[in-house]
């Protein structure tokens, strides 16, 4: 493993980290299924903010 290589597996980590805390704890907030956000956030990126911005959120068919 190259040294590009690691930070690019740091850079990813800290992405995935800071989307599953906001999508858990706005998730907490708006009263939706918190760990399943939480969760799938921490899994991937971005798809799992797009659809909770989209569905859980409505923020954009209001």
């Amino acid at each position: 493993m190259t040294t590009g290589d690691i930070v690019i597996i740091i850079i990813v980590s800290i992405i995935l980290i800071i989307q599953s805390l906001w999508l858990f704890l706005d998730a907490r907030k708006n009263g939706h299924n918190y760990w399943f956000w939480g969760i799938w956030g921490l899994i991937q990126a971005p798809w799992p903010t797009v659809f909770y911005l989209l569905f859980a959120r409505r923020k954009f068919f209001k």
